[in-house]
Order: structure tokens, then C-alpha cells, then sequence
């Protein structure tokens, strides 16, 4: 038995109306109105990790690998793994650098364009 660890390149939120629905927590959606400079909690299940020096997209996932153009660029603040109810998950903070409005990538892998 090994232990299961996924690394992402980039944090993949829900659509907040999954938690509007009470689908997800708050915290595993892309909030409503993000800033720049603001900093928000996220929650992904299952034990991620993530780059922590430098920028990285944030996207929408819809689940299943569907992900959209990144919404903004991000730095993970602080990731931690914690067991809720026995299963892991990963909570942590980010900050919002820039927001995208256009449909642009942004991004070539952990390179930012």
C-alpha cells in the first residue's frame, strides 16, 4: 500500500453555485467577486501539492479534468493535509495577483505569459 499524493499546477476550484446548491463548501469554489491583494481559504480533497514559489493559475473545474482558462494568477500562501470525517483533504490560502477578463491562457506550464 503507498500513499496516494497528487501534484497540481494549478488550484481548480468549483463554480460557486455548487455551493449555493449545498453541493461543495464555500471553500471549494471560486469566490463570487475576487480581488487583487485579497487573500481566500481553499479546500481540495485528497492530499495535493502545490507550487509555492511563484504564481499559478486559478481555474474552474467542472470535475472529470474539465477545466477552463485560468481566471486569475495566484499564490498559494499555505497548503496543509488534514482528515475531515476520515477522509484527507487539503486546505490552504491564496492570494489574487491578477485577474484575467480576457480569453487568453496566461499561463505555458508554471510559466506565466
Amino acid at each position: 500500500m503507498g500513499i496516494q499524493v497528487e501534484f497540481n499546477p494549478d488550484l481548480a476550484l468549483r463554480n460557486y453555485s455548487e455551493f449555493r446548491k449545498g453541493a461543495r463548501k464555500k471553500e471549494e469554489c471560486v469566490p463570487l467577486k475576487l480581488e487583487v491583494g485579497k487573500i481566500y481559504d481553499f479546500l481540495k480533497k485528497g492530499q495535493r501539492n502545490y507550487w509555492l514559489f511563484g504564481e499559478l493559475p486559478l481555474l474552474e473545474t467542472k470535475g472529470n479534468q474539465e477545466l477552463s482558462l485560468p481566471l486569475a494568477s495566484i499564490v498559494i500562501k499555505e497548503a496543509k493535509h488534514i482528515l475531515i470525517e476520515g477522509e484527507i483533504y487539503t486546505v490552504g490560502k491564496y492570494e489574487v495577483r491578477e485577474i484575467f477578463r480576457d480569453k487568453s491562457a496566461h499561463f505555458n506550464g508554471f510559466a506565466k505569459v
